[in-house]
């Protein structure tokens, strides 16, 4: 049976963002496995390098590595400009790439701030822009962006990170709707906790939030994100459960977050 986004072996070109480990690790061994050739992308060279070996081997499909940092506003257009100059097309594009933050707004480093805006917002922005109108140029394309659950959840010590989430599921939704008719298709993925080693959970406290089903795994949210994606929808939240919690969290009284501050001010950095 043809799986969601399955295409002729080696035929088509995907970039992944962020995807050394975790979601983006998911994304990459994905689209490898529904037969598209890859360009994998973040910081660390070594880990990119294994992975393309790694999905090579297993898949017969092709797959380039490069290490950038792409929290600079330079670097969507850099990385643009590099696919022209080695004559890729690029039909999928996942903006998965981004980092996170956990402090308190009057406690957050100055440079954290332009990173997280730089990485999230600007990159991502500039990476759909010029991407879309090159896949609007040849018929069409598909483009991912991560956003998340958090935006629902704009409390203490999440102010800087959801809020550059939150605007990435705007921009998203709406450059989705330019764009449809020119065959470009965007998809913002909202997902709640996922056992990764994003939050700096232990393994073992991973493993406890997989067990209560507070956290999903990196692969399921993968899947998830993609099917929904070359479904066409603008925006989903990988798991349906947490969907029903939305209103409950977006009127949460003042008593409870100044409990939740109180509760999570030691793990805040």
């Amino acid at each position: 049976m043809k799986k969601c986004g399955q295409i002729a072996k080696g035929t088509k070109t995907a970039i992944v963002t962020g995807a050394s480990t975790g979601i983006g690790r998911c994304y990459a061994e994905r689209l490898a496995m529904l037969g598209y050739n890859l360009i994998i992308i973040s910081r660390d060279n070594k880990l990119l390098e294994e992975l393309a070996e790694q999905l090579e081997a297993k898949n017969g499909v092709k797959v380039r590595a490069l290490a950038k940092d792409l929290a600079t506003v330079s670097a969507a257009k850099e990385l643009f400009d590099w696919t022209k100059s080695e004559g890729y097309v690029i039909d999928v594009l996942i903006n998965n790439a981004g980092m996170f933050s956990f402090c308190d707004v009057l406690n957050t480093p100055d440079e954290r701030f332009v990173e997280t805006i730089t990485l999230h917002d600007i990159t991502n922005t500039l990476l759909c822009k010029y991407f879309a109108a090159d896949m609007a140029s040849r018929g069409g394309g598909y483009i991912l962006n991560m956003s998340s659950y958090s935006i629902w959840m704009p409390w203490p010590g999440l102010s800087l990170y959801s809020a550059s989430k939150a605007y990435l599921k705007s921009f998203s939704i709406a450059f989705a709707k330019e764009v449809r008719d020119k065959g470009v298709y965007v998809t913002a993925v909202c997902p709640a906790g996922i056992a990764t080693d994003l939050y700096g959970l232990s393994k073992k406290w991973q493993k406890i939030g997989l067990k209560i089903h507070a956290l999903s795994t990196p692969k399921f949210c993968a899947r998830r994100g993609l099917n929904s994606m070359f479904k066409r929808r603008r925006c989903v939240v990988p798991d349906w459960w947490m969907r029903l919690l939305i209103p409950l969290l977006q009127y949460l009284p003042m008593f409870i977050l100044k409990w939740i501050r109180n509760f999570t001010y030691k793990w805040q950095k």
